[in-house]
């Protein structure tokens, strides 16, 4: 884990405990340093610096330690980068910042994920559009949900409209193999963006809502560190295995990876 391109100490790191205000990517580094939609992610930190902070932020100063970051690393691994300010109070959250680039690694998933089990809930995260470092009730959600024996919770409003999964988006497949989002204010993933280039075909928005499940064929679940993943359940409502399914993840894998 390093702040600035060195060692972060205890002392640079406490903020972001105690007064937790930033904001992050993720994504998955190949072997040879490479990362499908690499400029989505930088364009990301970008806005989410003048949204959170009212601040510019460097994208080849990003890069750059970034690079510093994985310069030892073995095989593909999960690169986070977290932008915050130290020197940001709790009673001064407003003050001028100057962000801080913190880059953490993990091994990125082996293989395959298994499908899915959602169970729906009634939830919304603050700013859907901003992927901030707030992920306490998303993530109360999530635990929740898996004390009943489901592996994620999915989001819905009041009316049962579905939004996207605790840190993933969520699509559906249509019975004619279209790929279809739901309609709702949510964060935009660079997996998801990413398959709406590589498909030739129009994206396609709509309302979705809990009593329309069984209308689709098949689900998947897009984030950056897992590519494209089956969602086998949403509550009760289940779906078998869909070759639509296999088509949507090797679409994304055949996207070229760009040098960071």
């Amino acid at each position: 884990m390093e702040l600035n391109g060195v060692p972060v100490t205890v002392e640079a790191l406490a903020p972001l405990a105690l007064v937790g205000l930033g904001h992050f990517t993720s994504m998955r580094v190949e072997e040879g340093g490479a990362v499908r939609g690499l400029e989505m992610h930088l364009d990301r930190l970008i806005r989410d610096s003048r949204t959170v902070f009212n601040a510019e932020l460097d994208p080849h100063r990003v890069r750059s330690y970034v690079r510093h970051a994985i310069r030892d690393t073995d095989g593909p691994v999960v690169v986070r980068v977290t932008i915050y300010d130290p020197a940001i109070e709790l009673s001064k959250p407003g003050a001028p910042a100057e962000p801080h680039v913190l880059v953490s690694t993990r091994h990125a998933p082996a293989g395959p994920a298994a499908p899915l089990r959602l169970q729906s809930v009634v939830y919304s995260r603050d700013l859907p559009r901003v992927k901030h470092i707030g992920l306490f009730g998303a993530l109360h959600q999530r635990a929740a949900a898996q004390r009943q024996g489901f592996d994620d919770v999915v989001f819905t409003s009041g009316d049962g409209s579905i939004s996207e999964i605790a840190t993933s988006n969520i699509g559906f497949i249509t019975g004619e193999g279209r790929l279809v989002w739901p309609r709702a204010e949510v964060l935009p993933g660079t997996t998801m963006r990413l398959l709406n280039q590589v498909l030739d075909e129009e994206v396609a928005t709509e309302r979705i809502t809990l009593t329309r499940l069984g209308d689709y064929a098949a689900v998947v679940a897009t984030n950056a560190a897992t590519g494209v993943r089956a969602v086998s359940c949403v509550d009760d409502t289940k779906w078998p295995e869909h070759q639509v399914v296999t088509i949507l993840q090797e679409a994304y894998k055949s996207i070229p990876p760009q040098r960071i």
